[in-house]
Parts: C-alpha cells; structure tokens; sequence
C-alpha cells in the first residue's frame, strides 16, 4: 500500500488469522499463487475510502459493501477521524472460493493487507524531471525548471513476501506499477523499491 489507511473489521476475532490464495499474476494464472495472511486490522490504499463518494464511486464509503480482493465482503460502518481509521463489519459467510460466496453482489473489489504482517518500506516515486516541455527556452536558467516532485520517498506498507527482495529484484505492484530494489541501499529485510514504470488507475480516467 504505497498510501496506506487502516481499516478495522469491528465483528472479526481480535487474534484470529487465516489465510487467503491469491494469484501471483492476475492475467497469468500458470504463474501460480502464494499465501497472504488475513487478520482484523488490515491496510487498504486511502483512494478506497471516501466519506463523500462522487457519483459513480463504487469502493468503500460509510453504508455501502464492497468485497476484499481473494476475502470477504465488507460493508463501512463509519470513519474514526482521531485515529485516521475505517470501521467495517464482514460476512463470514461471503470469503472468495468458498460455496455461496457470491450471495451478496456488491460493485466495488478493493486490495488489502494484514497490518499485523505488512512491514513498512520506503519506496521512491519518480516524475519528469523537468515541469515544462522545453527547459531553459529563451535562454532561461534551466535549473529553474526543475520539477521539485520529479522524485518523492514515501513509507509504504507492504505484504510479508516482499521483505526479502533481492537488490535489483523487480515486481509489479498492481495498480501502481513496476518497481525494482535499489540496487545500492536495498538490502534484504530493508528493502528500498524504485518505481521504474506507473500503471493508470482506471477510476482516475473517470
């Protein structure tokens, strides 16, 4: 979760774990799977949540269901202000793969992690380097045109199996892109990730 917002699965076992099957490539099922672990406090990504959904927003909001990608489906029952939290309640009964998941049909399939088993990271994101098209047109300083966002490091929080990611090691986050283990200051259990290629967001072409 490059952007990382709690969310609180209130009727959930505080202590329970599981674990869920998930693709290692979504288009690409002779990649196979790996195990991710399910708990009550998870992470999602902030964009997932919004307190005043524009029209067509289907993902979560107070009131409305949305399933956990390979878990459960989830209805907000309100946001927490003071500690930056979502409070939901799930259906035990709606968990991916098992008979009768599918008996609530809901719009909206968001990512998560356990919180108990993501391990922060920093990540580095970068932009163009420049903020206009022709730097240094008309014999203007060029430096002056440098895009002070061409390059920002966030913590991000990140599933178990990417701790261990090798120097120069290369995944792709879904939604957000391709990205590489610093090949100098990425170490296995301190991994530091660059962001080589972005992937579009396809609510954001809305």
């Amino acid at each position: 979760m490059l952007d990382p917002l709690k969310l609180v699965i209130d009727n959930y076992p505080e202590g329970r774990e599981e674990e869920s099957i998930v693709a290692n490539h979504p288009q690409k099922p002779d990649w196979g799977t790996r195990s991710v672990p399910f708990s009550r406090e998870l992470w999602i990504e902030r964009e997932d949540f919004t307190e005043t959904p524009p029209k067509g927003y289907f993902r979560l909001f107070p009131g409305n269901k949305v399933r956990l990608r390979h878990g459960y489906v989830i209805e907000c029952t309100g946001y927490d202000a003071a500690t930056d939290t979502v409070h939901c309640t799930y259906d035990p009964d709606t968990k991916s793969g098992t008979p009768g998941a599918d008996k609530v049909k809901v719009k909206g399939n968001i990512h998560w992690l356990s919180a108990r088993h993501a391990h922060p990271a920093e990540v580095r994101l970068y932009d163009r380097l420049f903020k206009v098209d022709n730097p240094g047109a008309g014999g203007r300083d060029f430096l002056l045109d440098l895009n002070p966002d061409s390059v920002r490091s966030i913590t991000a929080q990140l599933e178990p199996a990417l701790q261990d990611a090798q120097p120069e090691q290369r995944f792709q986050f879904e939604r957000h892109g391709y990205f590489v283990a610093d090949l100098n200051d990425s170490k296995p259990g301190a991994p530091v990730f660059n962001r080589a290629v972005t992937l579009r967001d396809t609510w954001q072409k809305k």
